[in-house]
């Protein structure tokens, strides 16, 4: 990557981080760099390629800083999961990004064969890799975003806390689960306990035995 197109990113992933994504634009970017909206064409052809570029880097973050041959496809995977919740974490606004946009970038493609070959390395039919690919990857940046966006908040944002609005008996779901909704929301170990999930649902693709971790 040229230095004037990375800069163009910082610059570009710096202005969501304060303002959201939404106001990322070619002539936002343009005069934070302090360049026209011309020069900047040189180095991203158009908005469209400017948003994939931002997500390009954002998926550079999740891939392992050296080699993850001695890792367990296990161990890759849940990497992965835990890194892409930390960007969002970090930048609250990427998830929208990461859910709308494919991976189209160097990067992008990297982050997606991870999975890939974690799942081929458990043993699924690589007729069923793709769709586990996006069930796993959809999960994910899901998780993320709904995390992001006060989704899984406690309070009047989380639609736990909208059933008074109806009568018990229109929502007798709610009514039989009332305890466990009201109780706080300890996301680090809901995350957690999907990614087993995760796992167990591959190991079921891969015909595996259960291990003492899948019970």
């Amino acid at each position: 990557m040229s230095g004037r197109r990375e800069e163009i990113l910082d610059a570009a992933l710096g202005i969501a981080d304060v303002q959201g994504v939404d106001a990322v634009s070619m002539r936002a970017v343009a005069d934070r760099v302090g360049v026209t909206p011309m020069a900047l064409y040189r180095h991203v052809k158009d908005k469209a390629a400017l948003l994939d570029g931002m997500v390009g880097r954002l998926l550079a973050g999740l891939l392992p800083p050296e080699p993850a041959d001695d890792h367990t496809w296990e161990e890759r995977l849940d990497a992965l999961a835990h890194a892409c919740r930390k960007v969002t974490q970090q930048h609250p606004w990427a998830a929208y990004l990461l859910f709308s946009r494919p991976a189209v970038t160097p990067d992008g493609l990297r982050a997606v064969d991870i999975i890939y070959t974690a799942l081929i390395e458990a043993g699924v039919p690589k007729t069923e890799v793709p769709r586990l690919e996006r069930l796993i990857s959809t999960f994910v940046i899901g998780f993320a975003a709904s995390e992001a966006s006060g989704r899984f908040a406690p309070g009047d944002s989380d639609p736990r806390g909208r059933r008074g609005l109806l009568p018990d008996s229109e929502l007798p779901g709610h009514r039989a689960l009332g305890p466990w909704l009201d109780l706080p929301l300890d996301l680090t170990a809901e995350f957690e306990a999907d990614l087993a999930d995760i796992r167990r649902m591959v190991r079921a693709a891969a015909g595996l035995p259960r291990t003492p971790l899948d019970r």
